[in-house]
């Protein structure tokens, strides 16, 4: 398809030449203004909210019993009861905290380490990269689940900051293998050169020429490990590993299922902590697909970006679609040799 080039018009909006200073400045927000992004960070957001004001907004007690056996949903209970009589809303509410802040703190210990092993290794290389990468390697083939497991089970107590650790430790060896790869890409380039060469410490190349061009492969590996953590935390209080006293939505499955809820016909018993994982798990991928596109200029302009051709057509761009430019009607057009010659 030939498009002249004079009168190529770019009609995004907000990202033409000749865009004004405020949409410039606007553009900043980008990774904000992607809608997966937003969505994904609101629903992370209304998580946290509700992991730190839960306890104190829950209706009841969730140990509390009452005489209101496996009862449906409705205007006391919005989710129903158990067979004690508990109020699974408020156990889904008060489980909240658990969850995201084994979450969480899995996923900043994993980063910190990744960061500092991959990092490190990638751009000091010689023995200090063999010696790191040996290191991850040890950890990469660790069973992350079984050794939970055995930890959990030789500590009595072992609460949500012990299994957050214990995930987060043996959950930094794929990121490390990941940056320090990107690194090794890194060291040699240009601006990094330059700064080595205007005399600047290793640890602020680093920090100020490195970092910042891992930042997308740093948060979506932060992100992976989230997911992981909190599946990993749902499995263990699921199948009974770690403390059924202290609420979390693997416990209310754990209960739901030990009490044969699905036999019973309580569906509300499990559905709604079944539903509270897949709207978190949703929320992270959003956020991990956002990442994506926020660092791949092909993933955040394909399908929209369009241009507009003499006659007034509009074309749209698409991923892997690459238009012909053709001259304009009045340059003249070089003399072809006849295939006979």
């Amino acid at each position: 398809m030939a498009i002249p080039t004079s009168s190529i018009e770019q009609v995004i909006p907000k990202q033409g030449a000749m865009a004004q200073p405020a949409a410039a400045r606007r553009r900043r927000w980008r990774f904000l203004s992607n809608r997966k992004a937003s969505i994904g960070l609101a629903l992370v957001t209304g998580y946290g909210l509700l992991a730190v004001i839960g306890p104190w907004i829950a209706p009841y007690d969730p140990d509390a019993r009452s005489g209101e056996l496996l009862q449906p949903p409705s205007a006391q209970h919005w989710f129903g009861t158990t067979h004690l009589g508990q109020d699974v809303f408020s156990q889904v509410l008060v489980g909240t905290r658990g969850v995201m802040v084994v979450g969480l703190l899995a996923g900043v210990v994993a980063t910190i380490l990744s960061v500092l092993v991959g990092v490190t290794a990638g751009y000091l290389g010689g023995l200090s990269d063999d010696g790191l990468s040996a290191l991850s390697n040890v950890f990469l083939v660790i069973p992350a689940l079984p050794l939970i497991i055995i930890v959990t089970s030789t500590i009595t107590d072992a609460g949500d900051l012990v299994v957050a650790l214990v995930i987060g430790f043996t959950s930094w060896a794929w990121g490390a293998r990941v940056l320090r790869a990107q690194t090794l890409s890194l060291r040699r380039r240009d601006y990094v050169e330059a700064a080595r060469a205007t005399g600047e410490s290793t640890w602020r190349i680093i920090v100020f020429e490195i970092l910042p061009n891992l930042t997308a492969i740093i948060a979506s590996g932060f992100v992976g490990t989230v997911i992981f953590a909190v599946m990993s935390e749902i499995t263990l209080a699921f199948i009974g590993i770690s403390s059924v006293s202290s609420w979390n939505w693997g416990t209310i499955l754990f209960w739901a299922q030990s009490q044969q809820a699905l036999a019973q016909g309580a569906w509300w018993w499990f559905v709604p902590a079944g539903l509270a994982i897949a709207l978190l798990g949703t929320a992270l991928a959003l956020i991990n697909f956002g990442i994506d596109e926020f660092v791949s200029p092909r993933l955040r302009s394909g399908g929209r970006a369009r241009i507009r051709t003499a006659d007034g057509r509009t074309v749209r761009m698409r991923v892997g679609f690459t238009p012909v430019l053709a001259p304009p009607a009045d340059v003249p057009q070089p003399r072809r040799r006849p295939e006979n010659e």
